[in-house]
């Protein structure tokens, strides 16, 4: 079998396989069982699919293939290189991860207004939103990333809404606000680069914009960056993140975490890479990835919810990657790519785990919880495991990425790149004081319920509000209501199903895994960081004779 003949097989598939799984869970309407089904069959196919892509590409370069049989640039390009690989297997793997996970709490999505009934469109729209991100990763034209974030767009927002609660309805309105602006640039920037070129086909715009007025390219790369880096969540443009997340369901959360703002970075990669390789903005860049992560970092230790925490650290964690884009050498690249995918996992992860915790206490507030360590030691483990590799301590794979990073800032060798390099040192200590207090409380101290009980047993009255937030009844004036009191305990005893902790189990094991096998992982991404900065093997794949 030839190059070609694979590509042509395997290539589309993972945009391909969604969209018919789309289909047939449609069809199979409220028949869960078989939703589920057809969901996890086509999840696995494209995991793996995008496994068998990676090792191909990594062996015979990029494949290509044309949609409708048309060459391009007549025919839309479908890419598969070493970056796009990297991310279709990721991304897969966590998307199957959030499935099974949604699987196992014995209900597909959420019905607040009908007692939690399951939702028949749960599938479908899971389905679409796989479809959205491996068409992002794939294309080969900025006109198809577009229709890729649209599919994401559209998805997420039902998603994000479904059978859900006026507060989940409002952060789906500020979502989609938000997004919709970002498209909006980002479909301005597609017209006015056509109207500039001639073509929006990547490999053909890498040659043209070097031939247009740099004032015009300049402009084209600012109104592109800005489209992306709203999707990506960079600061300033990152403060709608923390509110839209939190108020969806756990699986929901996770795999927004997961992967929408990494879809936003790997469009940043790209065109950075490919299309501007000049570095005008870099400067910007680095100052941008600076404050993301200082930000973010700040914002985290202000929380007292543990879902609104974890999303502070995704917004700081997302400077991480645009350091390592913006010093664009072999070794900051490669470390930024290594970070996307070990990102990717463990912040699914750790919303994964959040998700148990809730499950088990019926809240992620730290002022309610306690005692997890004691009453729930699995989940205690598994969060442990999570959030240290999160902070970045040796030897986890989020040690080993930023390690990457900092050689990359450290061999560019600037004032403002060892400032990052210090700025990168200074939030991996923060994080990990935000990630312990979240352990402290959360875990290690006595559950608000037994205080109560005791204090109820004792008949005396309730501690004065300084010392209750002490001992973390209280955050600022709040104070538990009875009726909320009772819920918990109520909640305190409540068994997580096997069908969620395995899933969360699993992608633990996952992350821990990353670490084992950074060595080889490296390898690819060393590889990959070296085919985007030379922009030749991307360009000869989709033209083999030559630009056009």
């Amino acid at each position: 079998m030839n190059t070609e003949t694979l590509a042509s097989a395997l290539v589309p598939l993972p945009v391909l396989l969604p969209l018919v799984g789309a289909g047939l869970t449609l069809v199979a309407g409220p028949r869960d069982r078989w939703q589920r089904a057809v969901s996890i069959s086509m999840l696995t196919a494209v995991l793996v699919d995008s496994f068998v892509l990676l090792v191909l590409v990594d062996r015979l370069g990029p494949l290509v293939v044309g949609v409708g049989g048309w060459p391009p640039p007549i025919g839309i390009p479908l890419v598969v290189d070493r970056l796009a690989a990297l991310m279709l297997l990721v991304s897969s793997l966590v998307t199957l991860g959030v499935l099974l996970f949604s699987v196992g709490q014995g209900r597909s999505g959420e019905d607040e207004r009908d007692g939690g009934a399951p939702l028949p469109i749960f599938h479908p729209t899971m389905m679409v939103l796989s479809a959205g991100v491996s068409t992002t990763f794939i294309s080969g034209d900025l006109f198809h990333i577009y229709v890729g974030f649209e599919m994401l767009l559209v998805a997420s927002f039902v998603l994000l809404t479904l059978g859900g609660s006026k507060e989940r309805v409002r952060a789906g309105v500020n979502y989609v606000f938000v997004n919709l602006l970002s498209s909006l640039l980002f479909l301005s920037a597609i017209a006015l680069v056509y109207a500039s070129t001639g073509t929006v086909t990547l490999a053909q715009l890498a040659g043209r914009l070097d031939d247009i007025a740099p004032g015009l390219r300049l402009t084209l790369q600012l109104t592109l960056l800005l489209g992306f880096a709203i999707k990506a969540a960079v600061f300033p443009m990152s403060g709608w993140l923390p509110d839209s997340y939190p108020t969806a369901p756990a699986p929901v959360t996770a795999v927004f975490a997961g992967l929408l703002t990494k879809v936003g970075v790997y469009a940043i990669i790209r065109t950075q890479t490919l299309l501007f390789p000049d570095g005008r903005v870099n400067t910007l860049l680095l100052w941008a990835a600076l404050l993301t992560m200082i930000v973010g970092i700040l914002g985290a230790i202000a929380q007292d919810d543990v879902k609104r925490l974890l999303s502070f650290t995704l917004v700081s964690h997302i400077g991480y990657l645009i350091f390592g884009i913006a010093i664009a050498n072999q070794a900051a690249l490669s470390g930024a790519i290594f970070y996307v995918a070990h990102h990717i996992i463990i912040q699914t992860t750790l919303f994964l785990v959040v998700g148990l915790v809730e499950w088990r206490s019926g809240t992620t507030s730290l002022a309610e919880l306690g005692g997890l360590a004691r009453t729930s030691p699995l989940i205690a483990v598994l969060f442990f495991i999570a959030v240290l590799n999160l902070a970045g301590i040796p030897p986890f794979s989020g040690f080993l990425g930023k390690v990457g990073l900092m050689q990359g800032g450290v061999q560019a060798g600037t004032p403002l790149a060892y400032l990052l390099v210090a700025g990168t040192a200074l939030t991996s200590l923060l994080t990990l004081y935000a990630v312990a207090r979240v352990w402290a409380r959360a875990f290690w101290q006595r559950p608000v319920t037994e205080l109560t009980e005791q204090d109820s047993a004792t008949g005396g009255p309730l501690p004065e509000p300084s010392m209750r937030r002490a001992a973390g009844l209280v955050t600022g004036s709040m104070r538990l209501e009875p009726q909320r009191l009772a819920r918990l305990q109520l909640l305190a005893d409540r068994p997580v199903p096997r069908g969620m902790m395995l899933p969360a189990a699993g992608l633990v094991i996952v992350s821990l895994a990353l670490t084992l096998c950074a060595g080889p992982l490296f390898g690819v991404t060393d590889r990959a960081a070296g085919d985007l900065l030379a922009r030749t093997p991307y360009i000869q794949a989709v033209f083999p004779g030559g630009v056009r």
